[in-house]
């Protein structure tokens, strides 16, 4: 197994790092999380490097790269904040990823363009008011009325909402229960009948755009159907490819914490030395050392292990419950080292502990992906009914 990065992908991350030089990314990061505010600006600056859409369909304005090079940008810009990198989140390997493989060539050319120059953005909606972990309970409904599609029902906690120009809706056609049923279209904002709720504030994520969405009869052209009933696999293979994404982000919060206090340890002195010459701090950078390592493995191993770059259930659910569960044990380790400044919003610790609580949350949580595991190991299926 060949670990080491290509020549293209080292001088991007090497152009990241300028790009946060200039336009100080660590000062940006702490007004982002003060005013609640989403970069907006960057969107163009992104959409000149070709950042947006890096992974999509060249044909259609994409870069037709990698997704494990997404995730290395992902990275390398959530150590400043995940608000920062969102941009590439989305563009990458979130829900457009499902248009660029699925959707029909009029889907492509209608937004994948405008997502690549940072004029469009897709938004995933899967949760609702009582269906979360239980993606196949979904009761958001589409009715075939011959020549619309009549979208009704309710989601929650949808990130993007109310800021994105498309949504990518899991709803179910008809009243069948079960995963055959559950499709996707695309309800675009400014719909008659679809609307927004109040903007959610949350723990950390803060500049987020997050919300409840409501359709009401909305009518959807058939053209905007992207997944059919009966192709939900499909649904959720593209959706591993977001929770590398997800991964991704928990390796830049950790990895920008372990700078941080790495810096600190360097700087700080007690009893006529730099804190770094204790054993016990040694221990605990050692230990964040090896469980980010561990994790980088884990989640690179799922964005490049499968074909097409669509990571494996198996390996994108491993990578994703390790790195969630690591980045909160590196954060919380890494405020350790900074003591009582680490509580402080004078330092960035306190920020970065709050924006990794997150993770494990969004894109599955780490109780049902490990029950996805396990069903792997043991090769049959546990149904959380019975």
């Amino acid at each position: 197994m060949d670990f080491s990065l290509t020549k293209e992908q080292l001088m991007l991350l090497d152009s990241l790092r300028d790009m946060a030089r200039r336009e100080k990314f660590k000062e940006l990061a702490v007004e982002i999380d003060r005013t609640g505010e989403f970069p907006h600006h960057l969107m163009g600056k992104y959409a000149e490097m070709g950042l947006l859409g890096m992974t999509l369909s060249p044909e259609y304005g994409g870069e037709g790269q990698s997704a494990l090079t997404a995730i290395l940008a992902i990275e390398a810009l959530a150590r400043y904040s995940p608000m920062i990198a969102a941009p590439l989140f989305e563009s990458n390997v979130g829900p457009v990823r499902v248009i660029d493989m699925f959707g029909t060539p009029q889907q492509k050319a209608a937004i994948i363009p405008g997502v690549c120059k940072g004029e469009n953005s897709v938004s995933v909606c899967m949760t609702e008011p009582e269906v979360g972990s239980d993606l196949t309970s979904l009761k958001t409904t589409v009715e075939d009325k011959g020549d619309h599609l009549l979208l009704n029902g309710r989601k929650s906690f949808i990130t993007g909402g109310g800021h994105a120009s498309h949504y990518l809706v899991y709803c179910r056609f008809g009243e069948k229960p079960g995963y055959r049923a559950i499709g996707a279209v695309i309800a675009e904002k400014g719909m008659e009948g679809f609307s927004f709720g109040k903007q959610e504030e949350y723990m950390g994520l803060r500049g987020m755009p997050s919300c409840d969405l409501f359709f009401d009869n909305v009518k959807i052209p058939k053209e905007n159907l992207v997944i059919d009933k009966g192709q939900f696999g499909n649904l959720m293979m593209t959706f591993d490819i977001e929770r590398c994404g997800n991964a991704a982000m928990c390796l830049g919060v950790a990895g920008g914490a372990m700078e941080a206090a790495k810096n600190y340890a360097l700087q700080r002195e007690a009893f006529g030395r730099s804190i770094c010459e204790f054993q016990a701090i040694q221990f605990m950078v050692a230990e964040m050392a090896m469980k980010l390592d561990a994790a980088k493995l884990l989640v690179y191993r799922a964005a490049c292990g499968a074909g097409q770059g669509l990571p494996s259930v198996y390996e994108a659910s491993l990578g994703k419950c390790y790195a969630n569960e690591m980045v909160k044990e590196v954060t919380d380790m890494a405020m350790q080292i900074f003591g009582g400044y680490g509580y402080s919003k004078e330092f960035p610790l306190e920020r970065m502990l709050r924006d990794s609580r997150a993770w494990s949350v969004a894109g599955g949580t780490l109780q049902m992906l490990k029950v996805t595991v396990a069903s792997m190991i043991f090769g049959r299926r546990f149904d959380q009914r019975k």
